[in-house]
């Protein structure tokens, strides 16, 4: 579905399992004459019915991705749902208010057709309780996923107005993150307070599945909530500020010049890290090795070319000084080439030397 596969989880079948079980005594309730086997397998068709509007739900979530140009890796159906993963980074708010707000609608607009159906069944029969049913669910589904608050897809329609306001998603995801935490904290308030308002007392049933729904609705918001401020902080990395600084010597050059051209740069008060062998036009062809140096007896250096102890760079890799954040990570996954070091070059002259190690560091103190 919409280039992408679709999984149903181990989880799914456990779900499938219990909400069977809760089900079938509203199916016994609400249909006379039901009861035993034939109780369960309406309560079980009903459990179908429901994964498959979820199923929509997701789906719809897939197309409108792929539609804002975003590359969907995964619909799933899971033990809670299901989700939509992909790729490509939301680049517009609009984007992601898109995305966000047409899965809930699909539910929405089920429950709709459930329920005008439903209306005009004349028996009372397990078609119309199905159909009753359906409507019941996708509305519920519908409207608490338009709740505001991460992980939910009101949180991501929060987070999508806030970033148009501020012009800043990061502010859009911690407010929806934080908004989220105070709906997950709502959530068992809800199951604990409101039997006492009607005077009666809460189930233990009720206070456990609010309890499991609201921690899980905690973790995705605090996880939400730390995923914007990292975004954050990778946005703040840059080639030009990660590169360590070089020193250029021509093809054929001898080690005793690099080293030279290294001494004069430091003593010019450039310290460079890095020696970068150039071509025609100064194109970046190779760094020097630092071991592959200090292995070259000094009575030899002049001897000895600096082809032979650098390391070539991978065509392509060359990294402009400006590019920063996804975009620079997306680069460096995509033209790297497995290399650990690339030229950062700035109207065709080598201006310092890439280390993805480095990199790697600052992304893990992000």
């Amino acid at each position: 579905m919409a280039g992408a596969p679709v999984v149903v989880t181990r989880s799914w079948f456990l779900a499938a399992v219990v909400l069977t079980l809760l089900f079938t005594p509203v199916a016994e309730a609400r249909v006379a004459g039901l009861d035993g086997v034939r109780a369960y397998l309406v309560a079980f068709v009903f459990v179908l019915l429901l994964f498959a509007s979820v199923f929509l739900h997701e789906t719809a979530h897939a197309l409108v991705a792929r539609a804002r140009g975003q590359n969907v890796t995964e619909l799933a159906v899971t033990l809670w749902g299901g989700h939509t993963a992909y790729t490509g980074g939301l680049s517009r708010p609009l984007d992601g208010f898109l995305v966000a707000v047409v899965g809930p609608v699909t539910n929405l607009v089920l429950a709709a057709g459930f329920w005008f159906a439903f209306q005009a069944t004349p028996v009372a029969d397990v078609p119309a309780f199905l159909l009753w049913a359906g409507a019941a669910s996708n509305a519920l589904v519908g409207a608490f996923n338009l709740l505001p608050g991460l992980p939910l897809d009101g949180g991501q329609i929060l987070e999508s107005l806030v970033w148009a306001a501020t012009g800043k998603r990061t502010t859009g995801t911690v407010v929806a993150g934080w908004v989220g935490r105070a709906v997950a904290v709502g959530v068992l308030l809800w199951a604990l307070v409101l039997p006492f308002a009607q005077g009666s007392r809460p189930t233990f049933t009720s206070v456990l599945w609010s309890a499991l729904i609201g921690a899980l609705l905690w973790t995705g918001a605090g996880a939400a909530i730390s995923n914007g401020r990292r975004r954050e902080a990778v946005a703040g990395l840059s080639a030009a500020r990660l590169a360590g600084t070089a020193v250029t010597v021509p093809l054929g050059s001898t080690v005793a010049a690099a080293l030279q051209a290294r001494t004069a740069a430091a003593v010019e008060g450039v310290p460079p890290y890095f020696v970068v062998v150039v071509g025609h036009d100064q194109v970046p062809l190779a760094v020097l090795d630092v071991d592959a140096v200090a292995a070259v007896p000094s009575a030899a250096q002049d001897q000895t070319s600096v082809d032979a102890v650098a390391v070539p760079f991978v065509q392509g890799s060359a990294v402009p000084p400006e590019l920063a954040g996804t975009e620079l990570l997306t680069h460096l996954a995509q033209r790297s080439g497995g290399a650990r070091l690339v030229p950062v070059v700035a109207g065709g002259r080598v201006t310092g030397v890439l280390d993805l190690a480095d990199v790697a560091r600052a992304i893990r103190a992000t």
